[in-house]
């Protein structure tokens, strides 16, 4: 088990989404005021929605912040299962509206995955090495990222030692097609966050630090960089 591990507990959803908010926003005005610019990877779904509204609303100069995705659905923006959409409905108000984010969807590729994978790549590693903050979420069945169980090209995106910066991901608790950072993308940051609620997602994190093999027990066992978890109730 990787021994860097810090566990944050809180008592409710509204509480953790204060603290991780100000403890990112921290990171990133450090970033900035370090190297002038500030780059952060989030993911989707649900779990982030609060923590996205209390973060929009930190006194940080954004302007200076690229805001990206660890993950996505091979979706247009319009649809409701984007993460993009979801990310610009709750994170992009307030303070942080100046921000700018590059996006994982490719129009230009609407219809094939595969064949975006060169150019959004590209623009990921544009951004520069490494991140100053990756946000993971975790699903029910142990996925984060879209590193899903009996996915295509699972043992690509976790190879540790892979070269890709993204991969396409098919699996049948995926819904559509995805594309997502690879392993060590991810791992490629200054500081990382896992943010779970729930007492369900608490048991399968605590399987997984049992020694199970869920995909998120790579990111748990991990020596590359600290891992910071984040839980309510």
């Amino acid at each position: 088990m990787n021994a860097k591990i810090n566990r944050h507990d809180f008592a409710d959803r509204l509480t953790l989404a204060d603290k991780l908010a100000r403890d990112v926003a921290s990171r990133l005005d450090a970033a900035i005021k370090a190297r002038g610019k500030a780059t952060v990877a989030v993911s989707g779904g649900g779990t982030p929605k609060l923590m996205f509204a209390v973060l929009a609303q930190q006194e940080i100069d954004w302007s200076k912040v690229t805001v990206t995705l660890v993950d996505e659905r091979w979706v247009d923006t319009d649809s409701d299962r984007s993460n993009a959409r979801m990310v610009a409905e709750h994170l992009f108000h307030h303070e942080s509206h100046t921000a700018q984010f590059v996006p994982l969807f490719d129009r230009a590729h609407k219809d094939n995955v595969d064949g975006a994978l060169a150019d959004v790549g590209a623009r990921i590693d544009a951004l520069g090495l490494p991140f100053d903050v990756v946000l993971l979420g975790m699903g029910s069945d142990g996925h984060t990222a879209s590193f899903f169980p009996g996915g295509d090209n699972l043992a690509k995106a976790l190879d540790p030692d892979g070269k890709d910066t993204v991969v396409s991901m098919r699996a049948d608790g995926a819904g559509e097609p995805r594309i997502t950072l690879s392993l060590p993308r991810v791992l490629d940051t200054r500081a990382l966050y896992l943010h779970i609620e729930g007492d369900d997602k608490k048991q399968v994190l605590q399987n997984a630090l049992d020694g199970g093999d869920a995909p998120i027990a790579k990111v748990l066992t991990q020596e590359r960089v600290p891992l910071d978890i984040y839980w309510a109730p």
